[in-house]
């Protein structure tokens, strides 16, 4: 197939709004949208590659294999063994060993279940994972593994006209299938391929139903991809449930440039798009691991500068001295793979990352002390004590501790209510414990969660209708979460979100006895195991600073109506004196991030609940 210069400078456009997206997300809120207009680019040339090979009965899987491993794995390998040697002396073993297991999960190409597993792509702690952007090409990797597998059997019963046809139809219920996933699994709709193969089969459908168009009108069609894709970059942002019928957006443009065919645009072919599309690979797999950087030693924003230009320079020389080697292509026969030198490329660094993880990031680098504070954090970092839902009711997932009597309490909220579980578990009271919760979420109904549905805990009415509570636990710590930036709207968001915890507070006491709010625990970095040891913090927190943290919270509850007969507990009370201490002496953290309690912390600090079970 001709060299198309337009879907080089396609690249360009891709690459450029993901690194400005990431440097800074204010420059361009929807940049992440980029990596759709990669698979769409990345499916084109792979329908071309596999069909022309089926069309003249000479296509080889193999081959197809060995030459996608050729053209990923030697860049990302490079990359990877450069953090591994950096790491060696400039991250803690915690992280270290982080970075080793996602090495290990990149170069085998299944970091997106990986990272899916871990967190969500927007989450605050991703910031700190060096390898998070490989997610899209563990994606690109398993659609090159399944479709050409795909395409082949069925070639074996169909046409090629209507294998055309199947594709066509298989990119219409994949975009379906999309947006229904991402409504209600936002996560794994991120980062799995069910939810992105129909960006990249779509890219197919281009390539197999070209579009005759007029030399007159194809810039038209061009103009308007390029206007649905940048304006993607700039009207859409994190907060828009992704990828959803949003990506139909920045995907159907890419593949309206695709069909424009224009090599002599001016905006795709110029000089300097054109040699950023050939360096596109490299300056993506290059530029996050700087933006980590930025924010692992806390550097200057001024840095971000820097970035964006070595971003460009380490792609460059990645391109010409890594993507330019030719590795052997003939290979015919799975004994052939033995010659294929980045499959061995891929298992050395594979093996280094797993030893960096099973070693633990190598603590023998350590004094005895740090070692002991290093495993200690191991230790500390996930562990959570939160069950998976035993009990639906109606729509609510639900975890239920059965009691010995017939009296029912309702522990309701987000992550903040979850970590109390341990303690009410432990307690074997004769009352039945009802735990109704979604992480990220808040109990007024005007909350948004972008990556999460709060209709677990935003329906509690339904809830009520179901099941007599004696009494009610709730929480305001998430009240301040996911607010708009710009202050008059912020105001807006908070009153009405105060208005409505009231119309909750309301319809709690009317349903049941007693009405508890816990106010917000201690938190703050020094709580974080991994940021502990990263910086060497201090085993404590002043407990002005903390008070600082929940300046909303407390004046939130000078404007709710509805306090009388409630009763506020407040942790902060009973968990700090003029300091909160955020481990013991034998380095034993207490939290396991900043601000959530492991369970056997949980078991021994909440007394305070012993109120709620008449202790």
């Amino acid at each position: 197939m001709q060299f198309r210069k337009d879907i080089n400078g396609l690249r360009a456009i891709a690459v450029i709004a993901v690194v400005l997206f990431h440097f800074n997300p204010t420059w361009m809120p929807g940049g992440f949208a980029g990596v759709d207009v990669f698979f769409v680019i990345s499916g084109f040339l792979m329908t071309g590659i596999i069909f022309r090979g089926l069309d003249q009965n000479n296509f080889s899987i193999l081959k197809f294999y060995v030459a996608r491993a050729n053209r990923i794995i030697p860049a990302l390998a490079l990359l990877c063994f450069v953090l591994l040697i950096l790491g060696w002396f400039y991250l803690s073993p915690l992280d270290y060993r982080t970075l080793g297991y996602h090495i290990a999960s990149s170069v085998g190409f299944v970091s997106n279940i990986v990272y899916w597993m871990e967190s969500g792509y927007f989450n605050a702690t991703s910031i700190e994972k060096w390898l998070l952007h490989t997610w899209s090409l563990s994606a690109e990797w398993q659609f090159y593994i399944i479709y050409p597998l795909v395409l082949v059997t069925l070639k074996k019963w169909l046409s090629l006209n209507v294998l055309k046809h199947t594709i066509l139809v298989g990119t219409i219920l994949g975009f379906m299938f999309c947006v229904v996933a991402t409504y209600k699994w936002p996560d794994p709709s991120y980062f799995l391929l069910p939810t992105r193969a129909w960006e990249m089969m779509i890219g197919g459908v281009a390539y197999l139903y070209p579009f005759r168009i007029q030399e007159s009108r194809k810039g038209i069609v061009e103009w308007t991809g390029l206007v649905l894709i940048i304006g993607s970059y700039f009207f859409i942002s994190k907060y828009n449930a992704w990828p959803g019928y949003y990506a139909l957006f920045p995907v159907l443009g890419s593949f309206l440039v695709i069909q424009a065919q224009r090599n002599n645009s001016i905006i795709t072919n110029n000089l300097i798009f054109q040699k950023l599309g050939a360096w596109s690979y490299s300056i993506y797999l290059w530029h996050w691991p700087l933006v980590v950087t930025i924010y692992y030693f806390s550097l200057d924003e001024n840095f971000i500068y820097l970035g964006l230009a070595l971003s460009v320079l380490f792609g460059f020389l990645s391109n010409k001295y890594v993507e330019k080697i030719r590795f052997t292509n003939n290979i015919s026969s799975f004994t052939g793979l033995f010659r294929c030198k980045p499959v061995y490329i891929m298992i050395f660094v594979g093996i280094l990352g797993s030893l960096t993880y099973s070693q633990s990031g190598f603590l023998f680098r350590l004094s005895d002390d740090l070692q002991l504070k290093n495993i200690n954090a191991m230790t500390a970092v996930g562990d959570w004590g939160y069950p998976s839902a035993n009990l639906k009711v109606g729509e609510h997932k639900v975890r239920l501790i059965k009691g010995s009597g017939d009296k029912n309490i309702l522990f309701i909220g987000a992550s903040h209510i979850e970590h109390t579980y341990p303690y009410s578990e432990a307690l074997n009271t004769d009352y039945n414990i009802y735990y109704v919760t979604t992480g990220g979420c808040f109990i007024a109904k005007s909350y948004v969660n972008p990556t999460q549905n709060c209709a677990n805990i935003q329906d509690y009415e339904s809830l009520f209708s179901e099941i007599k509570f004696e009494k009610v636990v709730t929480s305001i710590y998430t009240l301040k979460n996911y607010l708009s930036s710009d202050e008059d709207i912020r105001k807006k968001q908070i009153a009405l979100r105060v208005s409505e915890y009231d119309e909750f507070l309301r319809y709690a006491k009317a349903q049941s006895k007693e009405v508890f709010i816990v106010l917000g625990e201690p938190v703050g970095p020094e709580f974080d195991p991994m940021l502990s040891v990263r910086k060497d913090l201090k085993d404590y927190v002043d407990v002005s600073t903390v008070r600082e943290t929940y300046e909303i919270h407390y004046e939130a509850l000078t404007n709710l109506k509805e306090l009388e007969g409630i009763t506020v507990i407040d942790p902060v009370n009973y968990l700090c004196t003029d300091i909160c201490k955020v481990m013991d002496d034998n380095f034993n953290f207490y939290y396991k991030d900043k601000t959530h309690m492991r369970p056997w912390y949980a078991q021994k600090a909440l007394g305070y609940l012993d109120i709620v079970f008449d202790l």
